[in-house]
């Protein structure tokens, strides 16, 4: 009887240890099974990123002069590397036939003048004498005043085409539009220049505004957005070590069609004269988003052939939200989607969690 109460004791003590053992087993597997996953409350922040870009350096104002008729070259009073003011006489230029047809144009002016007066004082000598009745006939009063409105008119195309010669010699004598600097120079004395000579092929001289810098730069359409007039920004040349700063003055509003990026463009001044026109400058955009925008770590984003999402926590199960990706740092990505502050993710995401699996958090 001892016996069989000693083998009862051991046969359920047997079965409580395997019982706890499947127990235990089952507990495990169920724990590799639902893994728990790491979560985080999603939360809004202002990103501030960098963007290195190539820009050029041009001259605020700069101009090509050419002659605007055919002549010669008689005198080159500036040179490269000249500093010029506005309105200084740069180059004159020889043209004999203007100086005769200004003569020509002179002479008939002079002659439709005398003309004219003429005929003016005809006609006025006929009305005061017409006063009294039956001396001038009301025709030969006509005729006189008809005489007179023509010679007025001649003597009014005579002015115009002496104006016109005028204009025209006035080219022969180039001058400076604005204060600069001479950067080109492609004529000698004797030059024959013009519209029809082979010496308009380039420029006579090449004006630039030196003092003044323009910083043009083109932004990829991607971060337009980030960039209003007045912000300051960096750059800096390979042949000088410093640094300088610009802000931004204009922007053109559009799109390029070619490179699909906006020109904007930042004023230097340049009064100690380090930097040059037509350098090569390395900008520096410090892009700041206006407000605060949800980001959350790259390993909770998703791309898959089905989309780009997210893994949101409802009751604990997953819910997939698809999302657009906005700026990456480091480690950090911008995201937008139907998100409300304080959601709970799923820090490290996986395409293999589908909807509305149980989350083990």
């Amino acid at each position: 009887m001892k016996n069989n109460i000693k083998s009862i004791a051991i046969l359920f003590t047997a079965l409580v240890a395997l019982s706890s053992c499947e127990k235990k087993k089952e507990e495990t597997a169920k724990a590799e099974i639902e893994p728990k996953v790491e979560t985080f409350l999603l939360a809004k922040e202002k990103l501030t990123t960098e963007l290195r870009l190539p820009a050029e350096l041009t001259g605020f104002q700069q101009v090509d002069l050419y002659a605007k008729v055919s002549s010669f070259v008689k005198t080159l009073k500036v040179d490269i590397g000249s500093k010029v003011k506005k309105g200084q006489l740069l180059v004159v230029l020889e043209a004999p036939e203007i100086s005769s047809q200004l003569a020509a144009a002179e002479s008939r002016l002079k002659s439709m003048e005398a003309i004219y007066a003429t005929s003016k004082s005809t006609y006025n000598r006929l009305y005061e004498t017409s006063k009294v009745e039956g001396t001038i006939s009301k025709n030969d009063l006509e005729m006189a005043s008809g005489k007179k409105n023509s010679d007025y008119a001649q003597y009014q195309a005579a002015i115009a085409a002496h104006k016109e010669v005028s204009i025209i010699r006035g080219y022969l004598e180039i001058r400076a539009p604005f204060d600069g600097v001479v950067a080109a120079r492609n004529v000698n004395l004797g030059t024959f220049v013009g519209p029809a000579g082979k010496g308009s092929d380039l420029p006579l001289l090449t004006i630039q505004q030196q003092d003044k810098l323009r910083l043009a730069v083109s932004i990829p359409e991607l971060y337009t957005g980030y960039l209003h007039e007045g912000d300051e920004m960096s750059f800096n040349v390979k042949s000088l070590p410093e640094t300088f700063k610009a802000k931004i003055t204009r922007m053109s509003g559009a799109l390029d069609l070619k490179l699909r990026s906006e020109r904007v463009e930042m004023d230097v001044i340049n009064t100690k004269k380090d930097l040059l026109p037509g350098m090569v400058a390395e900008v520096l955009l410090p892009l700041n988003a206006k407000d605060s925008t949800f980001v959350v770590p790259k390993s909770a984003v998703v791309n898959s052939a089905e989309g780009l999402f997210v893994i949101r926590i409802v009751n604990h199960k997953a819910n997939r939200v698809d999302i657009k990706k906005g700026r990456e740092i480091d480690d950090k990505i911008e995201i937008f989607g139907d998100l409300s502050l304080k959601d709970k993710l799923v820090k490290i995401a996986s395409e293999e969690t589908k909807e509305g699996d149980i989350i083990n958090e």
